[in-house]
């Protein structure tokens, strides 16, 4: 089977990498101080299955640098730290993010989100959201050219989200997740049988929200949080025993919003993340540049880092110090972001915001705008990319756009109404 135009040759990677056959021993060989010099100036890009649940779906966060575990709680904060909902000023709110995909290729790949959270009381919420990325139409042939069928590739998640406050400043709370990816619909590939993957995966996450502190005498407020996200099984897409890590990824941040006057506010926040999954190690490779087969079968042998084919809690633990290139390598892996907003009567908003990913580990290096207008009923936010190097991005020159629904404010117009 082989795929045709721009958008199959993108997906036909994204499965291909899905459905590797590559597993490895926990044998090490050794490494020279020359190989490892130059296998840190190579790309070693830590790759997963179900990429999209990775990608920013709303746009505040998007034109802020992609910062989002410690900002001030919203309607999407279920997707970067659902504890902030505890802390909510409104009861009610309703989300709805669209997000064009490689616009620049093609016209028909998106990613659309919606968000929803309620506060039965002051100290606890409950929220969840709906993500679905459509791929696109593909046309499949087979191996002659022969147009075997055509299908939507398409990936959603559904999630359920409990935040609670532990104390007046701290609140945790508990995510579960449902991941469903078609990308094949069943046709097969190099000889295998496909169907779509399915994962369960829950976040754990924590806030400290404290709105009682002065800076230069002006009342701010001080945030921090962190957020443990996909913490769910391998994926697979054949009847293969070999799995693939979904993005099981770690948010660590803080914040800052100052209250320059009963008009202006500012914010500002810095955020960390590092994929909670193995790094790939270095085989030790044959004259025609392949991994070299252990005895018996069973894997690759490999010259520096460790065994990817873990399981899940090894992989998650392992992180931290499986890079084949030693702390140096591991350093590399956390990507960093900040972010600025400004309002101005909280009904204006202008943004901008920072994200670096080291050159080895995907270069994604770009500055992000944004804007919102918000007013009693609804609020309108759109983010804008701007890659900061050669590294195409798949949101370049794109514009991303939220709606959100303040149900309060329906609820004070009507009360407005009757008087």
């Amino acid at each position: 089977m082989k795929f045709s135009g721009v958008k199959s040759a993108f997906w036909a990677g994204v499965a291909a990498v899905s459905m590797s056959p590559f597993a490895a021993s926990a044998q090490n060989s050794g490494i020279t101080e020359a190989q490892l010099n130059e296998f840190l100036s190579e790309i070693n890009t830590i790759t997963t299955a179900v990429p999209f649940l990775m990608i920013t779906p709303d746009s505040r966060a998007g034109g802020m640098g992609e910062v989002g575990v410690a900002t001030t709680p919203d309607v999407n904060s279920i997707h970067w730290n659902a504890a902030k909902l505890a802390f909510a000023d409104r009861k009610m709110g309703l989300g709805i993010s669209y997000t064009p995909w490689l616009r620049a290729l093609v016209p028909d790949i998106n990613l659309a989100y919606v968000s929803f959270y309620t506060k039965p009381d002051k100290n606890q919420a409950f929220g969840g959201s709906m993500r679905y990325f459509s791929m696109g139409n593909i046309t499949f042939t087979d191996i002659v050219g022969n147009v075997i069928g055509q299908f939507r590739p398409n990936e959603f998640a559904f999630d359920f989200a409990y935040s609670r406050k532990l104390s007046e400043r701290f609140s945790a709370s508990m995510a579960a997740r449902i991941v469903r990816s078609n990308l094949t619909n069943g046709i097969n590939v190099n000889g295998q049988d496909t169907r779509p993957g399915t994962a369960f995966a829950v976040d754990l996450s924590g806030y400290y929200y404290n709105d009682d502190i002065k800076v230069s005498g002006k009342k701010s407020t001080l945030m921090a949080g962190m957020a443990i996200t996909n913490i769910g099984n391998k994926i697979s897409y054949s009847t293969s025993v070999n799995r693939d890590f979904i993005p099981i990824n770690l948010r660590l941040g803080t914040g800052m919003l100052i209250n320059a006057d009963d008009y202006n506010q500012i914010g500002f926040s810095v955020e960390i993340n590092k994929l909670l999954v193995p790094t790939p190690p270095i085989y030790n490779l044959d004259s025609n540049g392949s991994p070299i087969p252990l005895p018996g079968g069973g894997g690759f042998e490999i010259l520096a880092g460790k065994d990817p084919n873990r399981s899940v809690p090894a992989g998650m633990f392992g992180s931290f110090n499986d890079a084949p290139g030693g702390f140096r390598e591991e350093m590399r892996e956390f990507n960093v972001s900040a972010g600025f907003e400004y309002w101005y009567d909280k009904q204006f908003a202008v943004r901008t915001g920072y994200f670096f990913e080291h050159p080895t580990k995907g270069n994604r290096q770009y500055i992000s705008l944004g804007a919102g207008i918000h007013y009693n009923v609804f609020g309108l936010d759109f983010a804008y990319l701007i890659p900061t190097n050669n590294q195409r991005s798949p949101l370049q020159n794109t514009l991303r756009f939220t709606l959100t629904f303040d149900f309060e404010g329906f609820k004070s117009q009507e009360g407005g109404s009757d008087k």
